[in-house]
């Protein structure tokens, strides 16, 4: 399944809009993974166990919504957006969501 942030998919056409489909993941980053964050983030560098999260999450948030097309009959999801979140008190969770429509293309 072609799966694009853009309106359209070059050399191919829109036949059918089917709707939009959606698909969203919230992690819990645990405390460890937020102290070793903190401390990383004071000395400076990266935090490869909230980048982690993150790309697990866009992972699934991803799946979800390529699953949702393909149950509308679905060969391509366009238009799509990812939205990043923290929730949760003190922003102890992270979520992605993830948006777009759900076409066939030729």
């Amino acid at each position: 399944m072609i799966v694009t942030t853009t309106p359209t998919i070059e050399g191919k056409r829109v036949t059918r809009y089917l709707g939009v489909v959606t698909g969203e993941a919230i992690l819990g980053a645990n405390v460890f993974k937020d102290f070793f964050a903190g401390i990383r983030d004071i000395v400076g560098g990266r935090s490869s166990a909230y980048e982690k999260e993150l790309r697990k999450a866009r992972t699934i948030a991803l799946a979800e919504v390529q699953q949702a097309a393909a149950e509308l009959g679905a060969n391509a999801v366009i238009g799509v957006d990812i939205d990043y979140e923290t929730v949760g008190g003190s922003g102890s969770m992270l979520m992605v969501s993830v948006s777009g429509t759900a076409v066939v293309v030729e």
